[in-house]
This record gives C-alpha cells, structure tokens and sequence, in this order.
C-alpha cells in the first residue's frame, strides 16, 4: 500500500507551488485585496495551463484526471492565497459531472473546463463565492441543487471579512433553473474535500510564517521561540494542519478509488480543515503579538480567508454531526 503521492502527483504540486510563488507574492495579495480585485493575467495563466477543468472528464474537455490532483493545486492555491474564480469554477465542474445529467454536462462541462465561462457553487441565504462573475450557477437547498444561468438568479456582492475573494448572496424564485438528477450529496462531498484542500494550504502557510516570525523576533535578548509556550502554540498548529492534510487526502482518495467512503472521509475532512484552519490562523495571530491583527501584517489575510472558507459548504459543527450520522446508520446495518 503506498500512502504517498505518485510521482506524477509530486510534479503537479512542485510546478503549481512554483508557479504561484512566483505569480501570487503576498505583495501581489494585497494589492489585489486593497483594490477588489483579481489578477487577470494570473487567471489566463491558470486557465491555459488547464487547471479548471483538471478533474473533468476528457470527453468533455478535461484534463481526466481526479480530485487528488485537483487538491494538489487547491493546496497550493490556499497556501499562495490567490486571487482568481479557479476554486469556484473547479467546484461547480466537480458537482455538474458527479450530478448533471447528459445534456447539462454537455452543454457546460467544455466551456468550464476551457475557461470560456466560470461557475460557483452555494446554498441560498449564505455566501457564495465567485458568484457575480459566475455565468453558472449551483445553489444547493433542501430539495436538491440546481442549476441556474446568470440571469435566472439574483446576486448581491457582498463585502466580506475575506477581501481576498469575491463574496455574494444568491437567490432564485421557486422552480427556476433545472435540477441536477444524480446523487447531489455525493457531488457536495467531492466540492467539501476539495475546500478543505484549499484550507490545509492556508494553516501550512500560516504555520510557515508563524515559525520564521518567532525564529525572527527577540526578547530578553532571544528569539521568542526559544520559549516553551510558543513552542507549545506552533506544534498544536502542526498538529491541526497534518491530521487536516491526512483526511483531505484521504477522502480525495475515496472519491476516486473508493466512492463507497466518501461521505465519511468528506465529513471528517472538512471537519478538521474547518476547525483545524481557525485553529491554527488565530494562533498565528497570537503568536506575531501585536503586530499580527495589524492591517500591516500579512497573517492576518490568512485568518480571514480561513473563517469564510471554514464555514463555506458546511461548519466543522455540521461536519462531525452528519459523521455522527453516518456512523450511527453503520452500526444500525450491521445489528
């Protein structure tokens, strides 16, 4: 049993982690985070280079690949914190193929996966990223998801905690758009890992930066992580990114290889991402001392597009309830 990634894997993750390094510098965050904006240019990149439609079938214009290599470059995007629709757009295109029928596949998998159009996906009442710019849209209620053309909608920008993202509210009238026939909770499940991906490279870039800063600041004439309760603080925030890391993937695997665990690897993963990136930012803000939740400090960006993201498609809370659900029908099976 190999519990690593494949060498393919490994290659996809280094050239995104490059990539962005390069493309979306914190500079590069704020500025476009000061302004409300995207980087444009950033978008074209990731769109020529395939990233939307990496986990979407081939016959459709996709890379054919899996949600294991989506979550690659979903890490690598959180932990950059850039700027672009491609976490919504590779949502949508995940929920549409898991759900969709024939002719909604068809008619909108090729021009999400080129980057023709982008999408988002969201429940009514919440925030919804991506959403004005989105030409489709999946909005999640009780009875189901649908699927909503632009027009069909109405969208409010929001101005968010996050200015990282673009926010919106949705709603529709009763029985607009079409409904997607196939099994939604299962294509939820598929969007709830790969936020959650996205969401381990926000705690491992805060993490990252809350250990050179501490190496860094000196009191009493040495660093601050020479004390035993910042130790303490960094190596609970090590701990909540890596058993995040090892659910996401774990549930990425299901949703590729093991359909059958999914719900449960979906719930636990995006429980411990939700929890576990709050976790981690507040302690990365704790840990710059008063510089940190200053408008100068670039961790607290972290922070702020970790409380959106946790509670996007469902809360830690929600997360370990529907576990307790699922683990509850299994034992009822088997007695």
């Amino acid at each position: 049993m190999n519990f690593d990634f494949s060498e393919d894997q490994h290659e996809i993750k280094r050239t995104a982690h490059d990539l962005l390094a390069k493309r979306s510098p914190l500079e590069r965050v704020r500025a476009a985070a000061e302004s409300r904006t995207y980087d444009d240019g950033l978008w074209t990149e990731l769109v020529e280079l395939g990233w939307p439609g990496i986990a979407i079938d081939e016959q459709h214009g996709g890379g054919g690949l899996g949600v294991v290599e989506l979550c690659t470059l979903l890490e690598e995007g959180g932990h950059a914190l850039a700027g672009s629709p491609f976490l919504a757009t590779a949502l949508c295109g995940l929920v549409l193929q898991a759900a969709g029928d024939d002719g909604q596949r068809a008619a909108w998998l090729p021009r999400l996966a080129s980057g023709e159009v982008t999408g988002t996906v969201g429940t009514a009442d919440a925030l919804v990223p991506d959403a004005d710019g989105a030409a489709l849209l999946l909005l999640a209620d009780a009875d189901g998801i649908r699927l909503l053309e632009r027009y069909e909608a109405t969208v409010e920008p929001v101005d968010a905690i996050d200015p990282t993202r673009r926010y919106a509210r949705v709603s529709a009238p009763a029985g607009a758009g079409s409904p997607l026939p196939g099994d939604v909770e299962a294509a939820l499940d598929r969007a709830r890992v790969a936020v959650a991906a996205e969401l381990v490279g926000v705690s491992a870039r805060a993490l990252e930066m809350t250990v050179a800063y501490v190496q860094d600041r000196k009191q009493f004439g040495v660093p601050v992580g020479s004390f035993q309760a910042v130790q303490h603080r960094c190596a609970q925030m090590l701990l909540h990114t890596e058993s995040a890391r090892a659910a996401t993937y774990f549930a990425a695997w299901a949703a590729d290889a093991d359909p059958e665990r999914l719900a449960e690897g979906a719930a636990l993963a995006k429980a411990a991402a939700s929890d576990g990136v709050r976790e981690t930012t507040a302690s990365a803000i704790q840990a710059h001392g008063g510089i940190g939740f200053t408008w100068e400090a670039d961790v607290h960006w972290f922070y702020k597009r970790a409380q959106l993201g946790a509670a996007y498609l469902g809360g830690g809370g929600a997360m370990r309830a529907r576990l307790a659900r699922l683990a509850a029908r299994r034992v009822e099976a088997v007695v």
